[in-house]
């Protein structure tokens, strides 16, 4: 059995981020790394193989993006992935989620082909985009059942079962592989890579692929053919200095009661 996980690489929420000429977000001139919500996607694969000790379980980490994307991948492999794959083409750049999810479903689709994809596994949501709507994109291009936004991931044989928890309740659901499964943060923490795992993931093999590799055009992807674009952007305001009240007359108070009531606080 074969665990292919979509994993992604996203600007770093405590660097300086912005966009692009074009108005996409720039992916090479800022620090980056593995988005957290897929790393408890990575988590719930990892113990779906360790739960199932004996079998001949391995676990893929597929990612798209730019060069240095690559090292969300390489997270995965130091967390425990057996192999991954990379699929970095310049055409990918501006693409909206159909077009994501095209690649995406193509490289899941070769892979099936080399060694096998019975269960493809994703986060609920990207840390930068956060649509959630890739893993329902990616089962209707593979033509697999999908079982989304679980909580608790369990398995025996070839049905998995998940817990999806709602407002008010929780919804158990049942499914038979092969399934495109999201999983939540909820799921479980995601374990830090040991110094072991960070030494052995320099072995682990990684694949590189282009469009080409996967049988698609340029013209199919990027932000010439996306459904949907940003057209304009305001950078945020510098933040500026607050206002010190002093209380030396018992007048701090209200001049703080006077603040709140015109932001309209209170």
């Amino acid at each position: 059995m074969n665990i292919v996980v979509c994993v992604k690489y996203v600007p770093d929420a405590t660097a300086d981020r912005k966009f692009e000429d074009d108005n996409t977000v720039d992916r090479v001139g800022v620090d980056g790394l593995l988005s957290e919500l897929d790393e408890y996607a990575v988590e719930q694969a990892l113990q779906f193989r360790e739960k199932r000790e004996g079998e001949d379980i391995t676990v893929t980490a597929l990612t798209v993006g730019p060069e240095k994307a690559v090292d969300a991948v390489r997270k995965a492999l130091q967390m425990g992935a057996d192999s991954g794959v990379h699929v970095v083409d310049d055409a990918i750049a501006g693409s909206d989620y159909l077009g994501t999810s095209l690649v995406l479903a193509k490289a899941i689709e070769k892979i099936k082909a080399d060694t096998g994809a019975d269960l493809v596994m994703c986060g609920m949501a990207s840390t930068d985009a956060s649509g959630s709507v890739v893993p329902a994109m990616l089962a209707e291009r593979l033509g697999l059942p999908q079982v989304t936004l679980a909580s608790v991931v369990e398995s025996q044989g070839d049905q998995v079962r998940i817990k999806r928890d709602n407002e008010g309740s929780t919804e158990v659901i049942g499914a038979t592989l092969p399934i495109v499964l999201s999983v939540t943060d909820q799921s479980g923490e995601a374990r830090y890579p040991s110094f072991k795992g960070i030494m052995a993931a320099k072995k682990k093999p990684l694949e590189t692929w282009s469009l080409t590799d996967l049988g698609l055009d340029a013209e199919q992807v990027g932000l010439s053919v996306a459904y949907t674009q940003v057209e304009d952007t305001t950078a945020r305001p510098p933040r500026t200095a607050g206002e010190v009240v002093t209380d030396e007359d018992g007048s701090g108070a209200t001049a703080l009661v006077e603040f709140l009531a015109s932001k309209k606080f209170i």
